[in-house]
């Protein structure tokens, strides 16, 4: 399904690259007030103006109304992307028909360090809901901002179809790991 709208946050496509700690930090740093330094400006990402304060989302800028702009409709001021939308969806229509959190994590579309921070995010905003067996369900605060993603994207009410992981374009990214180097170290102990 074609989306109608890019009008939405997006997590940076090379998010791969980064490691733990700083995954964790933008994420968490994600839509904090940053005042300019004196002197300097930011320029908003959407806007293109020049601003004193700005919101973070992961390295670029928005000001306040743009950042209001990008909002999405019954989802309680927390950002909206297409890792969430994916997340909440595959908590309704799960694939392979298992909603464990481990299989949805892995079908997010993002890192699997991304996709465990928005999950528990998810849990705490009350759009998820997690059973003691680790399985997920979307709550009725998750059916609206769901909904809501959907009405902004897609300009329709919410179907699989919508969800990358059933369009067959899901491709999880890989943390690249270190190569190890043979070298020569003496054994101290």
């Amino acid at each position: 399904m074609q989306k109608k709208s890019t009008d939405f946050f997006v997590y940076p496509p090379n998010l791969q690259v980064l490691d733990l700690a700083s995954i964790v930090g933008m994420y968490r740093a994600r839509g904090e007030p940053r005042r300019a330094p004196t002197g300097e400006y930011y320029a908003c990402a959407r806007s293109k103006k020049l601003v004193k304060e700005a919101k973070y989302w992961f390295g670029l800028y928005y000001s306040q109304p743009s950042w209001d702009q990008l909002l999405t409709k019954d989802s309680s001021g927390y950002p909206m992307t297409e890792v969430e939308f994916a997340i909440l969806g595959m908590c309704i229509y799960p694939p392979e028909d298992n909603c464990h959190r481990s299989n949805i994590e892995a079908h997010a579309g993002t890192v699997a360090q991304l996709s465990f921070l928005i999950v528990n995010d998810l849990r705490q905003f009350g759009f998820v809901q997690e059973y003691d067996n680790g399985m997920l369900g979307i709550t009725s605060n998750g059916q609206l901002a769901l909904e809501g993603f959907a009405k902004r994207a897609f300009d329709k009410r919410f179907s699989p179809e919508m969800l990358s992981v059933y369009k067959g374009e899901h491709a999880r990214p890989k943390m690249e790991e270190a190569e190890k180097k043979d070298l020569f170290q003496t054994r101290l102990f």
